[in-house]
């Protein structure tokens, strides 16, 4: 049986307001990786993907997560009829998990680090382009 996850309503041409967020997030990752700054790349690529999630829900089914638990949002974005969800929420996953290294722990995050989610994050964000965009 599946649990009940909280959403919010909202409407879906606010799908916008999210992607706007998801874009300066990956702009920044960017810049930061440029930088080799690389607890920013880090949480950047965070907040971009749940950025990149959040416009993903709105558009396809209207709605958010009303929770705190950002995974919560990876799990809707998993429910969604879009294809090759599958793939794409296990990536989502993947990034959002690492938000506690990277901020918390008590040791640097490292280049090879930042590297392998900044490449994640960016395949992901594309994806999300692509589908945010198709008619």
């Amino acid at each position: 049986m599946m649990k009940h996850l909280k959403t919010r309503a909202v409407d879906q041409s606010e799908y916008v307001v999210y992607w706007n967020k998801a874009e300066e997030f990956y702009d920044t990752m960017h810049h930061a990786y440029k930088n080799r700054m690389w607890a920013s790349v880090g949480l950047n690529s965070v907040h971009c993907v749940i950025s990149s999630c959040d416009a993903l829900l709105v558009k396809s089914q209207g709605i958010r997560a009303a929770g705190d638990d950002h995974m919560q949002a990876v799990e809707l974005l998993g429910r969604s009829p879009i294809d090759g969800i599958e793939k794409q929420t296990a990536t989502v996953r993947r990034i959002i998990a690492k938000k506690n290294v990277i901020a918390y722990e008590g040791r640097e995050f490292r280049e090879n680090e930042a590297a392998d989610i900044f490449k994640q994050a960016e395949r992901f964000y594309k994806w999300a382009f692509e589908y945010l965009n198709k008619k």
